[in-house]
């Protein structure tokens, strides 16, 4: 389980900051040595700051648990979590692969310096070009969705005289206990095949002159806290014969608020690795995809408050919202929040921590005790890291926000903040 970060000052700030997080001296909110007022200033709000450290002590944390049991598993960034090029080159560099499920992800993956041979394209539905791109780009493994896939990428590969390692996604008729939108794994899913589609595709790769088939993947779906569904996904993809190669997903839950317990990763893998050994074999290769829970609390959103407003309730209005953090809305995901300057403060009121869009639903987080908020003060949101930048959008011509990385003490813009000119710079005027 991961340490409260702000043990060493005693204080009851909960686990889903990022490591190394403190209050310091000025009774202010630190992250990656920096003070958040101070990155408020410097670089504006809403600002998206990450703790390099905290990144890389997860990835090294999620290697560790694998390379424990089998020196032939692998981890790999899902990384339509956080698919920023300077994250991708950080996990690269702490010696991650990743996955991509789009050409989008695969350019700003090859970008950044990821190893081809080390980067695989998933999709459901992967068009003719992401396909020859991921060729071209000669890709590890590429996961085949469906037949359409199948037949596709043979005939770009017999093009391009190529032979490309595949495996096939399947769904196991597994549910975990997650919100329906990212839930995977359940028999009716827009992902991967049916068991019987599956041993179709099977039968038709063994006779194929340009793909090879090397192993099946199976996800189950996102943010779970329970481990017997992994269990059961082992045993499922068992029914499907015999391959070298098995990519069972990701999916362990992050904790957003301070009620929530992830399983641990050494936990995790050593449900998963058991799982394999006992039923398919200690000499498969084993891939992980951990996408959220690499980078979700490795994150920081802060807000400037705009105005404060008491009706029926307290609505405490920031100048991002929606726009920078969609999972609210999308599945009415639960954040805390905290004022920078007085993050130890009792809270004495009931707020709701509304964005600046033209939607009633733009609410942030609900029910947050806050001391006395006023505008003007610069509002924290923790575990922002999975979902915010990638989901991140231009409702009424917001523009999006900066990611900014700190570690000891030092910030550095990542990506800079959209101005304007950007909102219009694929207008094709007469």
């Amino acid at each position: 389980m991961i340490d409260d970060p702000m043990i060493a000052t005693g204080s009851q700030l909960s686990h889903v900051y990022p490591r190394g997080s403190r209050v310091n001296e000025r009774g202010h909110l630190e992250v990656g040595g920096c003070d958040a007022l101070e990155l408020a200033r410097e670089f504006g709000t809403p600002v998206y700051v990450v703790a390099e450290d905290d990144l890389r002590a997860r990835a090294r944390e999620f290697i560790d648990a694998l390379g424990a049991q089998h020196r032939d598993y692998d981890v790999l960034f899902a990384s339509k979590a956080f698919p920023c090029t300077a994250v991708y080159r950080v996990l690269a560099d702490e010696g991650l692969g990743c996955d991509v499920a789009s050409g989008g992800e695969l350019a700003l993956a090859l970008r950044a310096g990821c190893d081809p041979r080390r980067i695989y394209l998933h999709g459901n539905a992967k068009s003719t070009a992401e396909l020859r791109e991921a060729l071209e780009a000669g890709v590890g493994q590429i996961v085949l969705d469906s037949l359409h896939d199948c037949e596709r990428l043979a005939a770009i590969a017999a093009e391009l005289d190529r032979r490309q390692e595949v495996l096939i996604r399947v769904t196991p008729g597994v549910s975990g206990d997650t919100h329906r939108a990212i839930s995977t794994g359940q028999a009716d899913s827009k992902f991967g095949f049916s068991f019987d589609d599956a041993r179709e595709a099977i039968e038709r790769l063994a006779g194929s002159s340009h793909l090879t088939l090397v192993g099946v993947h199976a996800h189950i779906g996102s943010q779970l806290f329970e481990l017997e569904p992994f269990r059961a996904a082992v045993h499922a993809v068992a029914e499907l014969g015999e391959f070298p190669v098995y990519n069972l997903g990701g999916g362990l839950g992050a904790p957003y608020t301070a009620a929530q317990h992830p399983p641990a990763v050494a936990d995790y893998v050593e449900t998963i690795v058991t799982a394999v050994h006992e039923v398919l074999g200690a000499d498969k290769r084993l891939l992980l995809e951990p996408g959220r829970a690499l980078v979700a609390n490795s994150t920081v959103t802060l807000y400037a408050v705009e105005t404060v407003k008491r009706n029926v309730s307290t609505w405490v209005a920031v100048d991002g919202g929606m726009s920078d953090n969609l999972r609210p809305m999308l599945y009415g995901a639960a954040y805390e929040a905290l004022i920078a300057d007085r993050p130890l403060a009792v809270g004495e009121e009931r707020c709701q921590i509304a964005g600046k869009h033209c939607e009633s639903g733009d609410v942030l987080a609900r029910d947050v005790l806050l001391p006395a908020p006023a505008p003007g003060d610069v509002l924290a949101t923790p575990a922002t890291g999975a979902y915010g930048y990638a989901l991140a959008n231009n409702y009424n011509c917001v523009p999006r926000p900066p990611v900014v990385f700190c570690r000891e003490g030092s910030a550095r813009l990542v990506v800079r903040r959209e101005t304007y000119q950007d909102l219009a710079a694929r207008d094709v005027l007469e």
